[in-house]
C-alpha cells in the first residue's frame, strides 16, 4: 500500500490544483468539507493520481466531474483510476458539477449520511 502514499512528482501539480480549484470544488470545500468534523484533504496525491477530496478515516474519495468526464476518453481514464484506488479499499463517489450547483444541500446531506455510515461500521 505504500506506493499510494506519496508520489513526489505530483506534489507540485496538487499544490497548483489547490490554488486553482474549480468553482464547484471551492464551494464544496469552503461551504462543507473544510469544517466537517472528520478530516478531509483536497487535491490529495494517491499513487499516480490526484484526487479532488480524500477522507482517510472513511476511506473515501470524492470526485467532482465537469462535462469533460462524460466523453469516451475520460470515461475510460476515470474507470482505470477508480479501479486503481479501489484496490486500496477506497470508495469513490463521483458528483457531477451540476449537482453541486443545483442541489448543494442534497449533496451535503448525502455525503454526511454516507460518511457517518462508513465510520460507524
Amino acid at each position: 500500500m505504500s506506493d499510494r502514499k506519496h508520489n513526489h512528482s505530483l506534489v507540485h501539480n496538487a499544490r497548483e490544483l489547490r490554488k486553482n480549484m474549480t468553482k464547484e470544488e471551492r464551494h464544496l470545500w469552503y461551504d462543507f468539507l473544510k469544517e466537517y468534523p472528520i478530516r478531509f484533504n483536497r487535491q490529495k496525491v494517491l499513487g499516480n493520481y490526484i484526487v479532488d477530496f480524500y477522507c482517510a478515516k472513511a476511506k473515501l474519495v470524492i470526485e467532482l466531474d465537469g462535462s469533460q468526464h462524460y466523453e469516451d476518453k475520460e470515461i475510460e481514464y476515470d474507470t482505470q483510476r477508480t479501479s486503481y484506488l479501489e484496490q486500496y479499499g477506497l470508495t469513490i463517489i463521483r458528483i457531477p458539477n451540476n449537482e453541486i450547483n443545483n442541489n448543494f444541500d442534497g449533496v451535503c446531506e448525502y455525503l454526511d449520511n454516507y460518511i457517518k455510515r462508513c465510520i460507524s461500521d
